[in-house]
């Protein structure tokens, strides 16, 4: 088990220190011991140390609110849900305290380092009914994004590919030849000190989809830090916000029949104060 902990666990993760201490328990709260032998479905409980986070200021817009949806427009460097190095600056553990919804779960991803839209559920109950919703593509997703201008790149254009994430990679790839499963609608909006404003349909939902996709075609987001190389960017620099924007949102309410259309408070160029 002590093997298994160090390869499964991250690097700041002091397994050695937390397995001497026995903060690692089974199901009956029994210490597991570096020396047990590993076990396959078997569950194991520990609390880590949380270090200090540096505050994302920038403000969390609630852009609706009701008995069964909460509604909010995140900011850059926010993650959505408690992981990895941010836990107390996630939208999941700020809200739940500000807004009083000890249950209030996301019903859909938005990677830390994008602004925009995210949609959560007040209670366990209703999460059902409104992520079924985005499994079977019922949901109109809107991005903008701010990138560079190419005057030989023809648009609109659906691009459409394999894109694969494999666990522990910084960048998604594309895998030619096989079959398709992201697909994205891209169109030239407007332009912004020289740069374009493009407007993204996703129609899929792959890891990375869209800023794979706009760096395909030789337009790659402003301030991506992945894209089209991974930068050495220490993980509480707030300095240069991705310039990628989720929104807008509309959907057919699963609960009663309602038309739901959702949009940002915010626009591109986006900065770090939201």
């Amino acid at each position: 088990m002590g093997d298994w902990l160090r390869h499964r666990l991250p690097e700041y993760v002091d397994v050695a220190e937390m397995l001497e201490a026995q903060r690692f328990v089974d199901e009956d709260g029994r210490p597991v011991l570096a020396t047990d032998p590993y076990a396959p479905h078997r569950f194991v409980w520990f609390h880590r140390d949380l270090r200090d986070e540096p505050e994302v200021t920038a403000p969390i817009h609630v852009v609706h609110r009701d008995e069964r949806l909460v509604v909010v427009d995140k900011p850059p460097f926010l993650s959505s849900i408690p992981r990895g190095r941010h836990v107390m600056q996630s939208v999941v553990v700020r809200l739940r305290a500000e807004l009083d919804l000890p249950d209030l779960s996301p019903l859909h991803r938005l990677d830390r380092v994008t602004s925009g839209l995210l949609m959560l559920a007040t209670e366990p109950r209703w999460r059902g009914p409104y992520q079924s919703l985005f499994e079977h593509k019922a949901v109109d997703k809107t991005y903008w994004a701010l990138a560079p201008l190419r005057e030989d790149l023809v648009l609109p254009v659906v691009v459409r590919n394999h894109l694969r994430k494999e666990r522990g990679a910084w960048q998604a790839e594309v895998v030619p030849g096989a079959p398709v499963n992201a697909e994205t609608l891209v169109e030239l909006e407007s332009e912004v000190d020289g740069r374009g404003v493009y407007r993204l349909a996703p129609r899929t939902g792959r890891t990375h989809q869209l800023r794979v996709h706009l760096h395909g075609l030789g337009v790659p987001i402003v301030d991506d830090p992945l894209y089209p190389v991974v930068q050495e960017v220490e993980v509480d620099d707030f300095s240069r916000p991705l310039q990628l924007l989720a929104g807008e949102i509309a959907f057919t309410d699963p609960v009663d029949g309602t038309p739901r259309r959702f949009r940002s408070v915010r626009r591109l160029p986006l900065t770090a104060e939201g």
